[in-house]
This record gives C-alpha cells, structure tokens and sequence, in this order.
C-alpha cells in the first residue's frame, strides 16, 4: 500500500493498495484440490469442471487492486487483473469512507443498474458517487488514504 504526498508543482498524491481475503483462497483451495481426486467413475468430469471454475474464481476475484490520484480511480481484480476498471476524476461527484456490515458485503464483482461493488471483505471500504448517481463500493486496505489522493487530484485540476 502506498500513499505519498510530496509538496510542490508538478507533483501529486497517488494511493495504491491491495486487498486479499486470504481464508476465500484458503477455503477454494481446499475444495478444489480434493474434487478431482475424489471424483472417479461418472463424475470425474463434473468434479474437474468444478474444481475449474473454483480456480478461475480464486484468480480473479480473491483479490483488487487499486490506484486512486490525478487520473481518477483505477480498479483491478485477482491475479489476472480482470475484470478491470477506470473511472476518470471528472466523472467522479464525491468520494467517501463508509463502513459495510459483515452481512451486507456482496463478495466480489457485483452490478446492477445503480450501483457497483467490488468488494472481498467488511469494514471501512472506498464509496465513489459518480456524476451520473451510480455509486461504486471498493474495497481498499486504507481508504482514508484513496479519498485524500482523489481530493488531491481534484483540488490540482481546478
């Protein structure tokens, strides 16, 4: 995680950070490996296809990646950094620190049509409300720090 600030023209605050729920990797991985193991005989197929999509689960939605600065705020999943998102700063109303509920996290990449998530676990999380209403929910290991490097970046555009 990185957050630096340094004085003087030219120079701005960028905040990066990653944030991984290691007992979702360790739970996948302790299904996964066994099912094409233990899946002889009819069902062999199906538990190599189960154990699949588990890994490419594990790959893309264990963990995100963040940037927030000048450019906006630039959003990435798993290892393979997909699914992958930007959103510019003049697109952006407000950022916020807001904290999310164990039972009101929606684990992983969620859409509909007003709001956006991208969130591996609870607590103090990073709530962008874009100009158009839809806010967007990430999870970030300090997200004081992102709502500071996007207020910085806004403050250096005006």
């Amino acid at each position: 995680m990185t957050a630096a600030a340094f004085p003087g023209p030219g120079r701005h605050t960028i905040y990066t950070g990653q944030a991984t729920n290691w007992p979702f990797v360790l739970v996948s991985a302790a299904v996964a490996v066994p099912l094409p193991i233990l899946g002889n005989g009819d069902y062999g197929a199906a538990a190599l296809f189960i154990a699949v999509v588990v890994l490419v689960n594990v790959l893309t939605a264990a963990s995100i990646r963040t940037a927030a600065g000048p450019n906006g705020v630039s959003v990435r999943f798993g290892l393979a950094g997909w699914p992958r998102r930007t959103y510019r700063l003049d697109r952006i109303e407000r950022a916020e620190v807001i904290d999310v509920p164990p039972l009101h996290v929606a684990w992983g990449f969620w859409w509909t049509p007003s709001r956006t998530c991208y969130t591996v676990r609870s607590g103090p999380t990073l709530r962008l409300t874009l100009r158009t209403g839809r806010t967007v929910t990430i999870t970030v290991p300090d997200p004081h720090a992102a709502v500071t490097a996007i207020e910085s970046g806004r403050r250096r555009r005006d």
